[in-house]
């Protein structure tokens, strides 16, 4: 159910900041007509950390609604609070999420031992399948192989979103982990090297603005066809460099709004792309034929 490419989707918001949900609803159908295979609502790209609680699980429930069961709806819901990640889950368990994604907690630092008794309270108070999310870039603490080992033992934690681009990480977790255990790449540079070490697939911030390419690109790597997947991939080798020129989501945003399939809304602390990234985005999207 959870493979292939999986889009971290952006929350669409108008010029003041608040929710733009018939931009949502066209984002939703344009995935599942370009062959997005799961939506991601709510992760890091969604600005899930400025949306209030409300807000947060009501983009879960419409993009529930609205992909009405034509292709999964995973759920990001962790916190680098326990108890806002259980309300969270239980909410998009009640949303009917077919699963959720729950970034290690952030910030706070926690042990590996405070990693594991946070995700196995988690999956022992919600029965709903939950993919762990390791991106020590961003959260500041890394959930090592050891751990997820442990964590993996538990029924309904199924796999790891692994964003750290390093393909000797994922061997390590490999080597300890069963073969049903879901690895995906979290990393758009690196996601055809990682399926061809045994990842099923990617959660991309790229399918946002190039789903049909990236959906292909990993169709033809879980075919085991890696020169396919590599010839596909060089046509957005750009956009996944400069995606990154400024924190995400404010470059991905910029792209959509370029595209006229959402307005320019972004949320402080995050700011509008910078006058002087535009053009080299608009390279980047030249090469990949979106304009």
């Amino acid at each position: 159910m959870f493979q292939g490419s999986m889009v971290a989707l952006v929350t669409p918001m108008r010029t003041d900041g608040s929710l733009d949900w018939d931009a949502l609803g066209g984002l939703v159908e344009w995935h599942i007509e370009q062959g997005t295979d799961a939506l991601v609502a709510v992760g890091t790209t969604g600005e899930s950390p400025t949306l209030d609680m409300q807000e947060h699980m009501e983009v879960i429930r419409r993009v529930v609604d609205m992909a009405n069961k034509r292709i999964p709806v995973i759920a990001g819901t962790g916190s680098n609070s326990t108890a806002e990640a259980l309300e969270l889950t239980c909410g998009a368990l009640n949303a009917k999420a077919d699963a959720c994604l729950l970034v290690a907690p952030y910030y706070n630092k926690p042990t590996q031992e405070g990693l594991y008794q946070h995700h196995a309270l988690l999956a022992r108070e919600v029965a709903i399948p939950q993919i762990l999310y390791n991106v020590p870039g961003r959260t500041a603490v890394d959930m090592l192989p050891e751990t997820v080992a442990r964590l993996s033992q538990l029924d309904n934690i199924i796999g790891i979103k692994e964003a750290t681009g390093n393909m000797q990480r994922l061997k390590d977790i490999r080597e300890r982990v069963g073969d049903d255990f879901l690895l995906l790449s979290g990393d758009d540079a690196t996601a055809v090297d990682f399926m061809e070490l045994g990842g099923r697939g990617e959660i991309s911030v790229t399918a946002n603005v190039a789903p049909a390419l990236v959906a292909q690109m990993c169709a033809a790597g879980l075919a085991g066809d890696f020169a396919k997947a590599r010839a596909i991939n060089e046509r957005l080798v750009p956009l996944h460099r400069d995606l990154f020129l400024e924190s995400n989501p404010i470059p991905v945003k910029w792209v959509l709004a370029e595209m006229g399939l959402i307005a320019a809304g972004i949320r402080l602390p995050l700011t509008p792309l910078s006058e002087r990234f535009h053009e080299s985005l608009r390279a980047a999207m030249r090469t990949a034929g979106i304009l």
